[in-house]
């Protein structure tokens, strides 16, 4: 890939999700945004209501769901809102969350996710819990919403990511940490490479359903996501990188998200990994002060067709 054919926009580190969605119109569109009801996945909501989409807050806390819910109502001018129980670790939530939805689906905006669960956990099924929540639970959204995505015939799907996808692989041979020592923040890597390679295989398959799917960093965010981590490890990391790593509001952590579901630059491209608002460079080696960039393996086709078959095994 070579820096000609990376795909460039007018947006940047501080664009804000208002500004991406700026004169766009998304009447008529019908969207799902998991994990809507705090962080990035708040703004991410609101720019596409404001946008004109009706929109569908997927939450496992239904009560703040509302709350939510209503504030953006209140700041978009009445926008069309749904709140709806879901919780990615639960395979079951998930596929009721799936059957019960009706009609044509435009974006699936699988933003929820956890970081850094300091002990080893797994779901109901066996599987460790970020890369049960993070990535098997929106492949199994995914797949439960196929239909509803293809009817479109030019929806998109877009994962949110991370840079922490530079810390590891996906260990095909041990996904779970049976036999290695779990690493909270290798465990988050693992998954946050999963979400980058559910969107190279779901292009690679869907596309002749009109269906493209990207990735991205949103950059680093102090959200409710940060929960399981040592309260230092922002200064540390801002330390490493000699105040390179800077911290974004909501509001421009939410920007990427709603360039990939909304811009027309992104139409019938996937398959991508973005920060930034921009495309991101692949590169060769991570260091203690890398701040950014893409992984070879986290595009890779064939890892992205291994992973595909490992999580239906894994969903049985």
């Amino acid at each position: 890939m070579t820096q000609d054919q990376l795909i460039r926009t007018p947006f940047g580190f501080e664009s804000t999700a208002a500004e991406v969605a700026a004169g766009v119109d998304l009447s008529g569109t019908r969207a799902i945004v998991t994990g809507a009801a705090s962080g990035i996945g708040v703004e991410t909501a609101r720019a596409l209501a404001g946008a004109g989409a009706e929109v569908t807050l997927a939450v496992r806390d239904t009560d703040a769901g509302a709350r939510t819910a209503a504030d953006i109502a209140a700041t978009t001018g009445g926008a069309a809102l749904h709140v709806e129980r879901l919780d990615l670790s639960d395979r079951a939530s998930v596929a009721a969350f799936a059957a019960a939805w009706d009609g044509p689906l435009h974006l699936l905006v699988n933003n929820a996710g956890v970081m850094a669960i300091q002990q080893l956990t797994r779901d109901g099924d066996g599987h460790e819990m970020q890369f049960s929540t993070n990535h098997l639970g929106h492949f199994a959204l995914a797949l439960g919403l196929h239909d509803a995505l293809a009817a479109d015939g030019a929806a998109r799907v877009v994962s949110v990511s991370s840079s922490g996808h530079l810390r590891s692989p996906v260990v095909f041979d041990d996904i779970d940490y049976r036999f290695r020592e779990y690493d909270p923040f290798g465990a988050y890597g693992q998954s946050k490479t999963a979400n980058v390679l559910f969107a190279v295989g779901a292009t690679a398959r869907w596309a002749d359903d009109g269906i493209t799917a990207n990735a991205l960093m949103p950059g680093g965010i102090a959200t409710n996501l940060q929960r399981h981590m040592d309260p230092d490890y922002i200064r540390r990391r801002m330390e490493e990188t000699d105040g390179r790593f800077r911290l974004k509001t909501v509001e421009q952590g939410a920007a990427t998200t709603v360039l990939l579901a909304t811009s027309p630059l992104l139409e019938g491209v996937g398959g991508r990994y973005f920060e930034d608002c921009n495309e991101a460079e692949l590169i060769a080696e991570r260091q203690p002060d890398t701040i950014g960039g893409v992984a070879p393996y986290a595009l890779d086709p064939d890892g992205a067709d291994r992973l595909w078959e490992a999580s239906l095994r894994l969903l049985g």
